[in-house]
């Protein structure tokens, strides 16, 4: 085998683990939306309570997400990914094997701590493996982690709470992360940088100084990631409970539409290859979002069954800009400041999306579903003319 086909293998062979190790951190972050249907049924737990104790994960996800990007800043990629995987791993262990909902929401809280290391450390091994012109594309297929991760996650969690009960279920991400903190431990190469010393001060630069290029896209990530953080946590319960599905039939609907997303994401990185731009390329992103979650909002007020196919198309939509946001910032902060950048933007994005669980869930047990889609649907259109697409080509 040459130099170069072994170059290739490695670098791919660097993107399937960082998509591991990031898709069974996904199921756990997201996989407690999966046990609302239990918890409202058989614990009495309103919509409002539960998607509360869904989020936890993700509120430690949030304020944990800027530190750890500044650790693999520092020390970088195999051992932030193969600790924060056996972090999860404990954490999920414990949460299974407590009765309180109290201890449950606390060990969720201290796993999302521990699941916001392979959000930076991820992204950064994929960017600096990867040259520019494939980008687009990788990351693309990176991104698909979270939509994979909450459709295996459908597939399983909810059959499984149901049968067996809430501890059984969040078993399933705690095996997974555990096995992924074995093989980053194994097989993660940190990428090649130049070391600090050797940096010239134009890559050491703060990028936040002088430009709000990368607070608009972090803008923009917040107002479109609310749609899709609003079909991740209600679509399960609002199929069986509005629509009559049975558990197996709405985690197979829902698990349908996120491996679609996933396909959303690679080709909508592809697209960004191919028109040289990572940004342009999310402002017909976002019309399509709003338009798609309007006719949801529409649909589902009229009590069409086609709602149950917009619900699918706005899934794939509204996950589609993720992966162009997260290379531009990667591209643009560089690699001594991109941890932190990511960091920040995966904060703003899983603060909105932790702070969408409660606040929707609310809404709908007030005015129902129909408004609730209504209001995420005006988010996108907020968003277009934020994207700074001439600064970020320039």
């Amino acid at each position: 085998m040459s130099v170069e086909s072994i170059g290739i293998a490695r670098r791919w062979s660097m993107l399937v683990i960082a998509l591991t190790a990031t898709t069974c951190a996904q199921v756990f972050i997201n996989g407690a939306a999966f046990l609302i249907p239990v918890l409202h049924t058989d614990r009495g737990l309103d919509l409002a309570e539960a998607g509360l104790l869904s989020s936890m994960a993700g509120f430690g996800l949030v304020i944990a997400l800027i530190p750890w990007g500044y650790v693999v800043d520092r020390i970088g990629e195999r051992i932030v990914l193969s600790l924060g995987s056996t972090l999860i791993a404990a954490a999920a262990f414990a949460a299974a094997a407590s009765d309180s909902l109290f201890a449950i929401g606390a060990f969720l809280f201290l796993g999302g701590v521990a699941a916001a290391s392979s959000n930076s450390a991820s992204g950064r091994l994929v960017v600096g493996w990867f040259p520019p012109d494939q980008r687009g594309l990788v990351m693309g297929i990176r991104q698909t982690a979270t939509p994979l991760g909450v459709g295996l996650g459908a597939l399983v969690i909810p059959r499984v709470a149901e049968n067996q009960g809430i501890a059984a279920a969040l078993l399933f991400p705690a095996i997974l992360c555990a096995a992924a903190a074995v093989i980053c431990a194994v097989g993660v190469l940190d990428p090649p940088r130049p070391p600090r010393a050797e940096a010239g001060e134009q890559m050491l630069a703060n990028p936040y100084r002088g430009s709000n290029v990368l607070w608009r896209i972090h803008g923009v990530s917040v107002l479109l990631v609310v749609p899709q953080a609003v079909l991740w946590t209600f679509a399960l319960v609002w199929l069986m409970t509005d629509r009559g599905w049975s558990a197996a039939s709405a985690g197979a609907i829902v698990t349908a539409a996120q491996v679609l997303g996933a396909g959303g994401r690679i080709a909508a990185g592809r697209w960004s290859d191919v028109v040289g731009s990572r940004l342009r390329p999310i402002r017909t992103i976002a019309l399509g979002a709003a338009l798609s979650m309007g006719l949801l909002a529409l649909t589902d007020w009229l009590s069409s069954p086609l709602s149950v196919a917009l619900m699918v198309i706005a899934s794939v939509i509204t996950v589609s800009d993720n992966g162009l946001a997260f290379t531009s910032i990667a591209e643009i902060a560089g690699p001594f400041w991109s941890g932190r950048a990511l960091g920040t933007q995966n904060t703003s994005q899983h603060l909105a999306s932790a702070l969408s669980a409660p606040l929707f869930g609310g809404l709908i047990g007030v005015t129902g579903y129909a408004c609730a889609f209504a209001v995420a649907a005006v988010l996108p259109l907020i968003a277009i003319p934020l994207v700074p697409v001439d600064d970020a080509d320039r």
